[in-house]
Order: C-alpha cells, then sequence, then structure tokens
C-alpha cells in the first residue's frame, strides 16, 4: 500500500514524498508536474543504471519532451565538481534551459549530485528525487540539502534546493546488496535516537523482519523515518538550529568516513560516530551506561560497525581501513567540517534516549574518550 507525506515550508506544501512498491505510479506522479514539452535529464551512475535506468526512461517519456540520460561512475569518490562538470557540459550540450527538469535516480551520491547541479545550472532550475537505496529514501532524498565533496572534504560545496517530487520505489531493496541495507540503517537508527525512542524500540523487536526485507515492515519503517526527517526540516528549513540534531553522529563519522578514503560506507561512518556519541553522553551523565551499550549492540545487530577494529558494514572486507589512523588524524579531520563554528565543534548529544541537544561546551579530551571508545577503550 502506497504512502505520502507532503513537505511544507511556511505553512505552504512544496512537495509530496511518495511510496510505492514499484515504479508504477511514477508516471501519474511526475504528470502532476505538468512538465508538457519541457526535457528531462536522468542523472545516474553506473551501478544502478543496468538495474532501473530503462524503465525509468520509458516511463519519463511520457510525461514530458524529451529524456536525456547522464551517467556517472560509481562511489563516493566521484561525488566532486569535475563530475558536476561533466553534468553542465551534457545539459549545455542538450540545450537544457531554466525550465527543463533533472531526476536523480540511484542512492545518496547521485540524489546530491544532481541535486547541486540543479540548483547551481542556469542558477536554478527544477529536479526530481528517485531514490534507491535505504539511506537515500530515509535521509539524502528529503530536506533539499545537496552537495559534493572537494578534496575528500565531505559535502563542503553545497546548496539548498528542494525538489519537486521524491518518489521512493521500496522494491529496490531486493537489489541492494546487504553493507548498503545496513549503511542506510545507520540513518534509521539514528533517527530514534535522537527524535522517537519509541521507534528506536519498534526496531529491535522487528529486527528479524527489517533483515528480511520484509515489505510491509519496512514501508513502515521508511515512512516513521520520513515523518521525523520532514518534521524536522519543517522547523528549520536551512540548518539554522533544530535541523542540526540531525547530525547526531556525524561529527566523528564524517572524519572516520574521510580517513577511510571513503571505503566505510557513510551510514556506517555514522553509525560509528553516533555510538561514540553516546559514550560522550553517558560520560556527561545524560544517559545510562547501560544504554550505551545497548546503543551500541544495536548498530551491530543491524549489520553495521561497532569500533574501528570490527570491520565494515555487513561485514564488507574494504571498510577495513577504518581502523588504521590515530586520534591527531581525527582531530585534524574534524576541524575540516563544515559543522565547525568559528572554530568550536557544534556536537550533537542524546540529552536521552529519543531525545537529541547540541553542545558547544565540549573538551577534546571528552570527544577523544568517546573516539578511544570505538578503539576498545572502556
Amino acid at each position: 500500500m502506497a504512502e505520502r507525506l507532503t513537505v511544507s515550508r511556511d505553512g505552504k506544501p512544496i512537495y509530496d514524498i511518495v511510496l510505492e512498491t514499484s515504479f508504477g505510479e511514477l508516471g501519474a506522479e511526475v504528470k502532476k508536474l505538468d512538465l508538457g514539452s519541457r526535457k528531462i535529464c536522468i542523472v545516474t551512475d553506473s551501478h544502478v543504471a543496468p538495474l532501473y535506468l530503462e524503465e525509468v526512461r520509458e516511463i519519463l517519456a511520457g510525461c514530458c519532451g524529451r529524456v536525456s540520460v547522464f551517467t556517472f561512475p560509481a562511489g563516493e569518490e566521484n561525488k566532486n565538481l569535475d563530475t558536476v562538470r561533466d553534468l553542465y557540459e551534457h545539459l549545455i550540450r542538450e540545450h537544457f534551459d531554466r525550465k527543463d527538469v533533472l531526476a536523480a535516480l540511484g542512492g545518496g551520491v547521485a540524489g546530491d549530485l544532481c541535486g547541486f547541479a540543479a540548483a547551481t545550472y542556469l542558477r536554478g532550475v527544477d529536479f526530481i528525487q528517485i531514490p534507491t537505496t535505504l539511506l537515500s529514501q530515509v535521509d539524502s532524498s528529503i530536506g533539499g540539502k545537496t552537495g559534493v565533496d572537494f578534496d575528500a572534504y565531505k559535502n563542503m560545496v553545497g546548496a539548498f534546493h528542494m525538489p519537486r517530487l521524491v518518489y521512493a520505489n521500496l522494491a529496490a531493496f531486493q537489489t541492494l546488496p546487504g553493507e548498503q541495507f545496513a549503511s542506510g540503517m545507520g540513518e534509521v537508527i539514528k533517527h530514534g535516537l535522537i527524535r522517537n525512542k519509541a521507534y528506536y524500540e519498534w526496531l529491535k523487536e522487528n529486527r528479524e523482519r527489517i533483515l528480511a526485507r520484509d515489505g510491509e515492515t519496512c514501508l513502515s519503517m521508511v515512512l516513521e523515518s520520513c515523518k521525523i526527517k520532514r518534521q524536522v526540516v519543517e522547523a528549520d528549513p536551512t540548518e539554522q538550529g533544530e535541523r542540526a540534531l540531525l547530525n547526531y553522529g556525524h561529527t566523528l563519522g564524517h572524519a572516520i568516513e574521510k580517513l577511510s578514503n571513503f571505503s566505510l560506507l557513510h551510514g556506517c561512518a555514522v553509525g560509528l560516530g553516533c555510538i561514540a556519541a553516546a559514550r560522550i553522553s553517558a560520560n556527561r551523565g545524560l544517559i545510562s551506561t547501560e544504554e550505551t551499550e545497548d546503543i551500541r549492540r544495536t548498530f551491530g545487530d543491524f549489520g553495521l560497525p561497532t569500533g574501528l577494529a570490527a570491520g565494515g558494514c555487513a561485514g564488507s572486507a574494504s571498510a577495513g581501513a577504518a581502523g588504521g589512523f590515530s586520534w591527531e588524524d581525527v582531530r585534524t579531520a574534524m576541524k575540516s567540517d563544515k559543522k565547525m563554528d568559528s572554530g568550536v565543534v557544534k556536537f550533537i548529544l542524546l540529552r536521552k534516549v529519543g531525545e537529541a541537544v547540541m553542545d558547544k561546551t565540549l573538551t577534546e579530551e571528552e570527544i577523544r574518550a568517546g573516539f578511544a571508545y570505538l578503539q576498545g577503550e572502556q
């Protein structure tokens, strides 16, 4: 059964998030945008294209004047300005103007890159999100944050640019590699920890059905995560306050992700950051040691790494490099993070399980203690 959420800004509807179990209704949803003879450029990567490109291209061809395709090599290492430049060149050669539309087909890399190009090409064109990974369906496709990496600095160049539509086909989970599904669970678990303790407990109770990718259970999970993300971004669309709570686990997580040369998937790095932040919260007396251990165990139960020597998501051997760096490496990487505020780290802690809070008073020693927890120190 399909689900629909409307995202608003200042009380006015901006776009819908449509959760389906096929691409069957994509054409009807795009037709509501009344594109007429406008052109659409599908932006996708080399992993997703063989799976879904032709089906989506055929559907979109019935909704607009002409469909163009831009395919780039898959991987976070290609989410950069060089790829954006190639996309600009493609759009120019295809004579795309301000009323034409881009469509991101794929995971967070495709969505972020396509959204950034849409925000900046001709000072802004419309785009739609067609996310195919768990992580992109519950997180990166929602809220209008777009961006690309710059010299391995995560999302350092970006813009806020809202999509016209988010259409998520949950059947795509069946073609998602195990480590990618686990990576998405990193953001899902984070949602429960920062906003909804009952949801966090529900995830643990439904672990087996989630890992089996049961359709009804996954739909309930994605819907709840989308509701949490929508609630936060509606309250703070350009991250001036409350939206920063979504960065729980990201301060250390981004540093770890960067230092692994992106061999560690984003959600796995965020999961490690969440575990470290939970330990820091416990050290501050905000949550208990037992709750910290439960959080660590929960990430592990969903196939995420629980320490720097624990390997990658779902046993991904490529992520082993995450354990080969020091606190000095991490401290340097954090200082280059975009979440710094006049040299002060904006760190998200748990006031309690299900409620997050921003803190600007953490000392280097406190953050280092969280990192040490990931290294196996107690």
